[in-house]
C-alpha cells in the first residue's frame, strides 16, 4: 500500500491518521506542493491523480483520490477499528461533522485557492487573511454549536470516529495560519485529547520524511 502526500496538506493528514488508526503497513511518497513548480501537476502523478491534488491511495489494483474516498475504503476494507462507531443517529452526525469540514471548509482554504488569490486577483496579504479567517470563523464557530450537541471525549460521544479525523488537521491549518481559537473552548478541548492518541500522534505533519523546518 502507497500513498502519496505533502506532509502539511490537511487532506494527507487525514488520510495518515485513518491508515494509523487502522494499522495499516503503507509506505509514504512525498509529493511537494511547492517545489518544481509543484510536482502534483507533473504528467507522471497526473497519471495517478487527474485532479493534481494530494493524497492518493495506491492499493494493488486501487487507485483512490480524495481523502475521504480513501477512508471510506480502508473502513470497508478493514472495519476493525471502526472510525463510523455508534448508532445510526451518531453516524449520521460523525458524518455530518465530517463534511463540515472537509467540503465546507478545507475546499476554501487549500493551497490552490490562495494561490489563485495571490497571483490571479492580486490580493493583498491582509486580505488574504481577511478571507481565511472568515471562513474559518464561519465554520468553527457552527462546529463547536454541533459539538455542543453530540460531542463526548471526542466529536460524538466518546469513541474516536471520522469526525475527530477531519478535526485534528484543520485545527492544525487554522494554528498555523494564525486563526484565534479562544471562542471555540469545546473544539480545543477535544483537539487536545486528540493529540495525545499515538495514531494521531505519529501522523503529525512534522513527523513526516519530506516535513520542512
Amino acid at each position: 500500500m502507497e500513498l502519496y502526500g505533502y506532509w502539511r496538506s490537511s487532506a494527507s493528514y487525514r488520510a495518515r491518521i485513518a491508515l494509523n488508526f487502522k494499522k495499516c503497513d503503507y509506505n509514504y511518497l512525498p509529493v511537494h506542493l511547492l517545489k518544481d513548480g509543484g510536482q502534483q501537476h507533473q504528467q507522471a502523478y497526473r497519471q495517478l491523480n487527474p485532479n493534481g491534488l494530494v493524497p492518493t491511495l495506491v492499493h494493488g489494483q486501487v487507485i483512490l483520490h480524495q481523502s475521504l474516498a480513501i477512508i471510506e475504503y480502508l473502513e470497508e476494507k478493514y472495519p476493525r477499528p471502526s472510525l463510523l462507531p455508534g448508532s445510526p443517529r451518531q453516524r449520521g452526525a460523525i458524518r455530518a461533522l465530517a463534511l463540515d469540514l472537509c467540503s465546507e471548509l478545507q475546499p476554501l482554504i487549500n493551497l490552490r485557492v490562495q494561490q489563485y488569490l495571490k497571483q490571479q486577483l492580486e490580493v493583498s496579504d491582509e486580505q488574504k487573511q481577511a478571507w481565511l479567517d472568515h471562513w474559518f470563523t464561519e465554520s468553527f464557530t457552527a462546529f463547536e454549536q454541533s459539538l455542543n450537541e453530540v460531542s463526548g471525549e471526542y466529536c460524538v460521544g466518546d469513541e474516536f470516529s471520522l469526525a475527530d479525523v477531519c478535526l485534528v488537521p484543520q485545527v492544525y491549518s487554522a494554528q498555523r495560519f494564525g486563526i484565534d481559537l479562544d471562542a471555540y473552548p469545546l473544539l480545543q478541548s477535544i483537539y487536545g485529547r486528540l493529540q495525545e492518541l499515538p495514531w494521531v500522534a505519529e501522523a503529525h505533519p512534522d513527523k513526516q520524511p519530506d516535513a520542512e523546518s
